[in-house]
């Protein structure tokens, strides 16, 4: 029944981190190399892995998808993710940790689950069909980096 995927009609959620990563005026955006949303333009990112913090995650997930070294800024959203089949069933569901961050470092390889990566200016990402909570993620993510204040570095990191 799960096809291809072996995060379909799944007994949990799984935890997802994205990141809003921008350089100068530019957001990077990904082309999904696999379902759900095969081909489609997101913020890159990917499943948190067990023993991992959702920032360490979400480091790993840029490195493996783009190449690129970032410093994260700060948390912008929450979202949950639950995409039902016609018989109504939970197909997959996701609980999606998206972070904002700065590029530091490399130049952009798509790989891993990004068929393509790449750096987009902000006025041009009405131009990739981006689902309109992502968009609005995005811009969030952007008035977060203008206001300079950022919760990331002042909060203890700490797993029990």
């Amino acid at each position: 029944m799960s096809g291809d995927n072996p995060r379909a009609y799944p007994d949990r959620p799984y935890v997802g981190v994205g990141v809003v990563v921008f350089k100068d005026n530019d957001v990077l955006l990904a082309q999904r190399g696999k379902k759900p949303r095969q081909n489609s333009w997101s913020i890159p990112g990917g499943a948190q892995e067990l023993g991992e913090t959702i920032e360490e995650a979400a480091h790993r997930e840029i490195h493996e998808e783009t190449g690129l070294e970032i410093e994260l800024l700060d948390l912008v959203e929450v979202v949950n993710s639950i995409n039902r089949d016609d018989d109504e069933k939970v197909q997959f569901h996701y609980t999606l940790i998206d972070f904002v961050a700065e590029w530091k470092s490399g130049v952009i390889v798509a790989g891993d689950d990004a068929a393509d990566a790449r750096w987009v200016p902000l006025d041009k990402i009405g131009e990739y069909n981006l689902r309109p909570l992502t968009h609005e993620v995005i811009l969030e993510a952007d008035r977060l980096r203008q206001s300079g204040t950022f919760k990331i570095g002042n909060r203890r990191q700490k797993t029990v």
